[in-house]
This record gives structure tokens, sequence and C-alpha cells, in this order.
């Protein structure tokens, strides 16, 4: 954490900076109020040389921008963010998944994973035993990417739609603006066409999203074959390319829509000090819910025997004093098959914990009035409550450090000289030029896009040298998987415990003036205006 939040010593101040800088510093922002006025016409001076002046003062008042961003208020890394109006005190029935809901697992648990599926792979599908040198790189992904099964690249989506410019990769290669254009035509997809793509949505997804990379060409069997990722391994051949959605195929299968198979489940049952994290509170929300009278349901897609174990691990052996976990619930529900179980007319069946089976006895439908579900992944967990008409609530883990990162001076630094540079990229690309000018025109041009990139790329490097941030574009648009967060979760936070700050009769609301994520504040350019 320490690391991503590393400060750039004198905030990467430009080259063209004088020595004067700090003298000017003195009068504050004033020389940077310039910025946000209006053009006049007739002025008798040439347009473009005066914006040119403008960028000339700002690059020298860069170092007065920290100061006036002192006062800025900053967001709460542990805050609860509210999309639709939700009033707790109304809420009688609260629902939970477990994996990475209730429970929170270390980097060691997709290392396991990643390094049974290889062994899987290698042992029952016959694929080259050299895939098995290979190790889970977990600095790679980040949640909310897609896969593109037919082309092989994956891909990262802003809140419309479009494919980010620098978020397109082909195994591990970056692709250009030109190669994204010539693959698809466009890299505005649009959401019709981004629905045809795989998501990769929670966690879990980090270990399997590196069968999506594609490292190397190989040569086998006078043939070019293509080794897509280092976890699992498999290989295509590069003339037919059916065999990519066929190679698809057998990691979801392998994968499962259960998150863990049965083997790996069964052998983290016994390790959960090693990949589960057991500093969590979360037993203090839950118990604070039945004293207020609420009653609670377990709903996964984990198997009850995997849950068991970690739900000892985390109530019985660190927290809890009664005779079982399963006390503070009214209703568990395991293997459950999510999303299809939101659909299926199919019948419960009540599992015995004692004989390891499952009676056909019937089940009474649970069918609450006033819901609430909280899930970490955003379409199997939260996208049939939410038409179903529960509430819903996304625990995402990524929230506090991505939040913490938008706090820190360096990011707030890049975001207000962005800004800057946009008002007077505004100005630029307003401004009419003579054919004489054109030349002119177009070197302050390139030099402002030039300052934009550097601030784009100081900022995402913060987040993820690949990807950037989860819920933000270089560009500075709310990701796509900020969309299915706005479109599927009521309210939002980075762990269940978040919610013991707030009263259980809370009135949650979403904040008017803030239009899609309430949590990324903005750096308006009219702060920088004088009084």
């Amino acid at each position: 954490m320490a690391a991503r939040l590393r400060l750039i010593a004198g905030y990467g101040s430009l080259s063209q900076a004088t020595s004067g800088t700090a003298a000017r510093s003195s009068g504050g922002l004033r020389g940077l109020c310039t910025l946000s006025t209006t053009l006049r016409s007739g002025a008798g001076e040439d347009e473009i040389e005066r914006i040119r002046r403008e960028f000339e003062d700002a690059k020298r008042n860069y170092l007065s921008i920290p100061s006036a961003l002192k006062d800025m208020p900053k967001m709460n890394p542990q805050g609860i963010y509210v999309n639709k109006n939700v009033k707790l005190d109304d809420l009688q029935v609260y629902g939970f998944d477990y994996d990475y809901t209730l429970s929170h697992y270390s980097e060691h648990l997709q290392c396991l994973i990643y390094d049974l599926a290889k062994k899987h792979l290698v042992d029952e599908f016959k694929y080259p035993e050299s895939c098995l040198q290979f190790e889970y790189d977990g600095s790679f992904p980040i949640r909310g990417l897609y896969y593109d099964r037919l082309k092989g690249c994956l891909l990262k989506l802003d809140f419309f739609g479009s494919i980010e410019p620098d978020g397109c990769f082909f195994g591990r290669r970056k692709l250009s603006l030109s190669e994204i254009k010539e693959l698809y035509g466009t890299r505005h997809i649009g959401r019709d066409q981004a629905r045809q793509l795989v998501g990769l949505m929670d966690v879990f997804c980090f270990s399997e999203s590196q069968v999506f990379r594609f490292l190397k060409m190989l040569k086998e069997k006078g043939k070019k074959l293509f080794l897509l990722t280092n976890s699992p391994f498999y290989f295509v051949d590069g003339g037919m390319r059916y065999l990519l959605e066929l190679s698809l195929s057998e990691i979801k299968e392998l994968y499962g829509t259960r998150h863990i198979g049965r083997d790996q489940a069964r052998q983290l049952v016994g390790l959960m000090d090693v990949f589960c994290f057991s500093e969590s509170q979360v037993f203090r929300f839950l118990k604070m819910l039945k004293e207020k009278g609420k009653k609670l349901f377990l709903l996964t897609n984990s198997p009850f025997y995997f849950v068991d174990g970690g739900m000892r691990y985390l109530l019985e052996d660190q927290h809890f004093d009664g005779n079982s976990w399963r006390e503070l619930f009214d209703v568990v529900i395991a293997q459950a098959n999510k999303p299809s179980f939101y659909n299926s007319d199919h019948p419960f069946r009540v599992y015995d914990t004692q004989k390891d089976t499952l009676a056909f006895t019937a089940v009474d439908k649970f069918l609450p009035d006033q819901v609430i579900y909280f899930g970490d992944h955003l379409l199997s967990d939260l996208r049939g409550p939410s038409k179903a008409g529960w509430r819903t609530a996304a625990v995402i883990r990524e929230l506090e450090d991505e939040i913490e990162i938008q706090n820190s001076d360096n990011y707030r630094f890049q975001q207000a000289k962005l800004s800057l540079i946009h008002d007077l990229l505004g100005k630029v690309n307003a401004a009419v030029v003579s054919t004489k000018k054109g030349q002119v025109y177009r070197a302050l041009l390139d030099e402002l896009n030039a300052e934009r990139r550097q601030c784009r790329t100081g900022m995402r490097d913060l987040f993820n040298t690949s990807f950037g941030a989860t819920f933000l574009t270089d560009t500075g648009r709310e990701s796509s998987f900020s969309y299915h967060i706005h479109q599927y979760a009521d309210i939002y936070t980075s762990k269940l415990e978040n919610f013991l700050s707030y009263a259980p009769e809370s009135w949650l609301h979403p904040p008017h003036d803030i239009k899609i994520m309430p949590h990324n504040a903005k750096v308006p350019a009219s702060l920088f205006s004088g009084s």
C-alpha cells in the first residue's frame, strides 16, 4: 500500500518552470486566475499568443497548487457511498454472499487456485508440461476488465462501453490506438457489443484473467501456436480462431460457477489461517443486526463444508462464544449456482451436515418484504436481486485503497494540473486560427496534449501500471465497472464492518451534486479563480 501511495518529490514540475516559481507562489492562486477567464474579442492581441502566455503563467504557478488543495475535503476510505436512497430502519432481512463479502482472502489464495488450475489442465486436458513453469502475477489484472473471446484481447472499457486508449492488451503487449481501430473499426464499441465480451467482475477473476494473456508465440510440430496466458495455459492454432472459444469453455469448466472447485475447497479448509484474514470485525456487525431483531441469511455458490470451515475460523475460533456460527443466520443456502439461482424454479433440498447428504424434504419459500443483499460480484450476486426488487449493497475491497490514493497529495496535484490543461485545451480548440498561424496553433496544441498525457500517466501509475484505476479511466471518465455499480448496487463500500459507524436507523441518500460515482471527487477549475 505504501508503495502505491508514493509521493513524487517536487510533484513532477515541468522542465520549463523557472527559478522564480517560489517567489511568485506567495501570491497564492492569483497567477492562475486568468485560466478561467473568457477570451475577449477585439482586445488587439492574437488569441493563440494569449493562450500561450496563460500556459507559461500556469507552469510557473504549478507549485502553488498544493497550498490551494490543503482545505479541499478528502473522501472517507471507510465510507458508505450511495447511488439510491436506502432507509436502513425499513430493512428487515439482511442477506450475504460468503466469498469476499463475509470473508476476505490474501493473494496466496489466488496463487493456489492458479497452481491447481495449471496442474489440472496438464493432468486432465493434456496440455504441455511446460505450462507448469509459469507463476501467478497479481500485479497485472484489475477487476472489471473484459475478455474478447474472438479476438483474444483483454480490454478496459469506460462507462459508455468505449475501449480505453491505453487499456487494450493482446497478452502482455499493449495495443496502440491504430491497432485497436484496425481490430474493432473504432474504440467506441458501445454497450451492445460489450455484452458479448466476458466480464471479469470479482476478485476470483484475477487468477482467471491471466488465462487471457498471450505471452509468446511458440513453434510446435511445424505449426504456429500461441500460449494463452500463464494461468492456466493452453495452446491455440493461430489459423483456427474458433479454438479460442473452445479453450475458453475449458477454462470456464475448470473454474466453474462456484469460484473454487471441490478439490481446491477441501484443501483450503485446513489452511484458513494462511489464506483468510482474521482481523475482520464482521461478527460485531452481524451480532448488532441480530440484536436489532433483523433476519439474516447466507446465500453462496461455495459448498457448505468450505463455508463452514471458514466461518468457524472467522467467528468461533476468533470471536464467537455461541454453539455455532449458524445461530447467527436464519437460513443458509450453499451451492446456490448464482446467477441462475434468481430465475430458477429448482426446488430447495435440505443438507444434513452430519451425514453429508441431501434430503428430498420440501422447503418453504423464503420471500421477505424488505431485504438487502450484500455481495462482491456485480453480475452474479447483485444483478438478479436488483431486478427482483431487493435492495443491494456491493462490497468492493479495492475501494478503500483507491480512495486513499485519490486523497494523496500527488494524485490531487496531478488532477489539478489536468483540470488546468483541459481549460486551456478548450480555449485552443475554440480559437479561430488563420492559415498562416496554423503552425503556431499546432505547436501549442501538441504541447498541451503532451502535458495532458503526462498527467494521465502519472495518475494511472499510482493505481496499476497496466490498467490504472478500477473505477476510473485514464481520460477521467468512470469505468465500465463503475457503470455496473451504478446499475446494480444501491450502496457500495469496501467492507461490511464499515456499517458499524452508521446507526441501524440511518437513512442513506446520494449527494445531490454528484451525478455518477459519489466517491470520485473532482477538482474544478473554478477553485483557482480569484475572489
